[in-house]
């Protein structure tokens, strides 16, 4: 049985990688001796290797485990939040709200900063970023067309549960994006109705380009009961490149999971519109409002057989299941 080995890889990986391809073996020699999908050592290459400036633009250079681990650490560290560029810039800053006081459109003031020659500079779309962020809301009036209508924030009686060291979904690779590639999650809980009382719920776990769909009862939206469900689901996977989920309490301890991990925005189940799809397929035979403490693990996993060998138009009349199957992603 194929070992698994979970997330990116490890500095000592990286290491092991790029002595291998010094001494000329093939990614799949590499891929086989770390105990890896071939792709994710395709992408550790592809994503993590040197840049070498030249005349005339940029070229490849040779792996380096070193720069691969910067490279790393930078993307996971790089900021999320919009407008951090011309907020951090008091010139620039007071140059496009003056020029928006004067009823200039962003695409007016990005233009002749360019053609004044300004020692500053910002993009049509950076200004626009800034203005939908929270540092340029109060600045939307002054727009032609009015898209974006602050609310005014009230007073919480109780302090928020907060993501720590979260990564935007606006972060995550358009390969992910587009689902050309395989391994790549996303997670959601359903819960008991309101009126039932009970704390239980289920773990949902859904691969974007398969459509293959697992469920897990838990507990409670406990932190740790839900990394556990994930943890379980992911022991059947060969590989586990990314996932994504909501800014739900269940998912506090995300970093205890040792994937990459991604976030939709605040209010925008959307951007999982997948898992979603899968929520509403499962509640075909566990009705919203259900009390789940009296739904058996058996009926759950009884529900999951059914949707996963289910054929699909979008996979070719294939089931979820033999995609799993065909393409290596189950044990």
């Amino acid at each position: 049985m194929k070992q698994k080995n979970k997330g990116h890889l490890t500095q000592l990986e990286r290491d092991r990688m790029e002595a291998l391809l010094d001494s000329g073996h093939t990614q799949a020699d590499i891929a086989r001796i770390l105990k890896r999908d071939p792709g994710t050592i395709s992408r550790e290459r592809k994503r993590n290797r040197r840049k070498i400036r030249k005349k005339g633009g940029t070229v490849e250079g040779e792996y380096d485990a070193t720069v691969a681990r910067q490279k790393a650490r930078v993307r996971r560290m790089k900021a999320s939040y919009r407008g951090k560029k011309i907020n951090d810039n008091d010139e620039l800053r007071r140059y496009i709200i003056e020029k928006l006081k004067m009823f200039w459109g962003p695409d007016e003031i990005s233009g002749r900063m360019k053609e004044q020659k300004k020692p500053f500079y910002a993009s049509k779309t950076a200004i626009y970023e800034w203005l939908y962020s929270s540092y340029g809301q109060r600045y939307c009036k002054y727009l032609k067309h009015k898209r974006y209508k602050p609310k005014k924030r009230k007073e919480k009686k109780t302090k928020r549960t907060m993501i720590p060291n979260k990564i935007s979904i606006n972060e995550r690779p358009e390969d992910i994006n587009n689902r050309k590639d395989y391994r790549h999650y996303e997670s959601d809980c359903i819960v008991s109705g309101k009126k039932t009382g009970s704390k239980e719920g289920l773990a949902v776990l859904y691969e974007r380009k398969a459509r293959y769909i697992d469920v897990r009862k838990i507990p409670s939206l406990k932190p740790d009961l839900f990394n556990q469900a994930l943890m379980d689901m992911t022991d059947d996977l060969t590989d586990v490149d990314s996932i994504t989920l909501d800014n739900g309490i269940e998912n506090k301890r995300w970093e205890e999971l040792g994937f990459d991990v991604y976030f939709c925005d605040s209010y925008s189940s959307w951007q999982k519109g997948g898992v979603e799809n899968a929520n509403a397929m499962i509640r075909r035979f566990i009705p919203k409002g259900v009390d789940l403490s009296k739904v058996s693990a058996k009926y759950v996993k009884m529900v999951a057989d059914i949707l996963n060998n289910k054929p699909r138009k979008i996979l070719g009349y294939k089931t979820p299941l033999e995609v799993m199957e065909e393409n290596n992603l189950i044990f």
